[in-house]
């Protein structure tokens, strides 16, 4: 029997109909034509998607598990994301809100490397949530994001991230920016004998990216940041085999077009492609997750070992409450927050390191 994964979608539609839509899904996502003109019989019985279950969720919704073939993918993380959902999703009315792998399949592609465990030895901090702060806005020069990245260090912060809109621009390129912030950061802790550890966003293609991680590398880093729904899942893919010894951060820039649930995409496919830790707007900032989407979506990423980070307009005083809810394998990242202090910068930080350090 020809090995299939289980691509489950969230269709809206009506019970008359529903049969009709679920099949129509699963040709789209498996050979795109009528299946009338299908003369070969292995292809129609190893190839087509096959609808597996239908559940009526209510209120016009239904759960279709459709069976895809994975000999259709291979360990290609885009083909993978293509016959899941190509097509399908230029139709409004679906999600697609789950994938079951076999291990067999998912040990095909390279996986977290790093994860928790390696992200919390790096400031040698295995029992407490880690911290992270972010470097913007964009327009500063290399030298001014690196006092910044000073003052942050000076503060205790375990790792500090360039804003995702930091790229290779003129005002502070990548070759100029990335070893001024590492050196920065090596002269604090010269001063204080603990290390932060920065993490610098790639952008471009992926030979860019392949060179900026090499400087990186060269520059002391161990860490690098990329958001795959712009890059390609495929040149995360290539950059977590190409560089094993970096950990790769995922942002979840445009993850949100994409019409996959997050819990799916962040949580699950993220990791499974070579994320360590995976970046997502919690619950009660500046976007719209529930609180049942951003705990399954953590508990998805510890699954698979990496690290969840919760972001997006976090503040000082929801510390506690965040550390309640997402529990000790865990990044807080308060970027905007902690900026808005100004001249109180690092004290503020250090209110940051010392709020989680003491929960």
């Amino acid at each position: 029997m020809t090995p299939r994964l289980q691509a489950i979608y969230h269709v809206r539609a009506d019970a008359t109909s529903i049969a009709a839509r679920a099949q129509a899904i699963a040709v789209e996502q498996s050979v795109e034509m009528p299946l009338s003109a299908i003369e070969d019989p292995e292809i129609l019985s190893g190839i087509v998607g096959d609808v597996e279950n239908i559940t009526d969720l209510g209120n016009g919704r239904f759960a279709v598990a459709i069976g895809l073939a994975t000999t259709t993918i291979g360990n290609d993380s885009g083909q993978l994301l293509n016959m899941l959902f190509g097509n399908t999703s230029l139709h409004d009315d679906v999600v697609l809100h789950d994938v079951v792998l076999s291990p067999t399949f998912a040990a095909g592609f390279p996986g977290v490397r790093h994860g928790i465990l390696g992200l919390c030895a790096r400031p040698g901090e295995p029992r407490r949530a880690l911290t992270c702060s972010a470097l913007k806005p964009q327009g500063l020069s290399s030298a001014a994001l690196a006092d910044l990245a000073a003052r942050f260090a000076r503060g205790g912060v375990d790792y500090i991230k360039d804003d995702h809109g930091l790229a290779d621009q003129k005002f502070s390129p990548f070759a100029e920016r990335v070893p001024a912030i590492a050196a920065a950061l090596r002269q604090v802790a010269g001063e204080t004998g603990r290390l932060t550890h920065y993490i610098p966003s790639l952008s471009g293609d992926l030979d860019r990216m392949r060179r900026h991680t090499a400087l990186a590398r060269d520059a002391g880093l161990s860490c690098v940041m990329l958001a795959p729904m712009i890059a390609g899942v495929a040149t995360m893919q290539a950059l977590a085999g190409a560089f094993p010894d970096m950990a790769i951060f995922a942002h979840p820039a445009l993850g949100g077009a994409a019409r996959i649930a997050p819990k799916l995409l962040i949580g699950k496919l993220f990791p499974l492609f070579g994320a360590d830790a995976v970046i997502f707007p919690t619950y009660g900032g500046r976007f719209g997750y529930s609180q049942a989407t951003c705990r399954t979506l953590a508990e998805n990423a510890r699954a698979s070992g990496a690290l969840p980070i919760p972001a997006g307009g976090m503040t000082l005083a929801r510390v506690p409450e965040i550390l309640d809810f997402y529990g000790p394998e865990t990044m807080l990242l308060i970027g905007g927050s902690l900026l808005d202090a100004r001249q109180r910068l690092t004290e503020e930080t250090a209110h940051f390191v010392h709020a989680v350090a003491n929960h």
